[in-house]
């Protein structure tokens, strides 16, 4: 009697409490004149660095990791709605980023960098350890592995058969099924949220509520069941 192949996909998620969040900072100033608006840029620039540089510079900082560039200047002359062009309007930005350990001290960072002149706050990267993110993944994969065994087992069971012995484990699309090609094995998806809140007691006071991060695996398996 011939052997019976099953091929399955199994998958695993898992959800984990966000370790690192990483803030997009930019500092963006323009106006008629090249001169005030490089000068009110490098102002900007210099005090969102006296917010980082205090919160890095030691041991146990809440501030892991910050990049900044250059200044960048450009010009750029605008046209009205009767197509004529206008007097040049000049630009100096800067962008940063800066990765935090502590979401407190984020908090307050983010209230404090927002308050500063031709600032502003975009987005936040919610994040995991790399220590984590290895161990994670692999627990992750393992218990993808164990679902196709499982799913293997019952697909054996219901036609009759006893017990299933993997031939083939490999990422989706690579056991030549072209269903499976798109995939693919899917990267930590990031997920996070910047909410307000209000403090009764004084001034209302930013918090930051992260979602977990969830992780995912999944895995094409081929059996011989018996």
């Amino acid at each position: 009697m011939a052997d019976t192949i099953i091929t399955v996909q199994g998958e695993h998620s898992a959800w984990y409490p966000a370790e690192r969040a990483t803030v997009s900072a930019s500092v963006h100033a323009w106006g008629d004149t090249r001169e005030d608006v490089f000068q009110r840029a490098t102002t900007a620039t210099e005090s969102l660095r006296a917010l980082v540089e205090p919160l890095h510079n030691t041991t146990s900082g809440p501030i892991t990791w910050w990049s900044s560039d250059s200044v960048r200047v450009w010009t750029e002359r605008p046209w009205n709605n009767e197509g004529a062009q206008l007097d040049p309007v000049f630009h100096a930005a800067v962008d940063f980023s800066v990765k935090f350990s502590d979401f407190g001290a984020l908090a307050e960072w983010v209230e404090a960098a927002a308050s500063i002149p031709d600032t502003a706050i975009g987005g936040i990267q919610w994040d995991l350890t790399e220590a984590t993110r290895t161990s994670v993944t692999t627990e992750v994969r393992s218990r993808a592995v164990k679902d196709a065994v499982s799913k293997a087992a019952i697909f054996a069971q219901s036609i009759g058969l006893g017990s299933v012995k993997a031939i083939a484990l490999a990422d989706p699309g690579m056991l030549g099924d072209p269903a499976g090609v798109a995939g693919g094995m899917p990267a930590p998806m990031l997920r996070g949220a910047m909410k307000a809140s209000a403090d009764f007691g004084g001034a209302p006071a930013l918090a930051l509520k992260p979602e977990e991060i969830a992780v995912s695996a999944v895995v094409d398996a081929r059996f011989v069941a018996s």
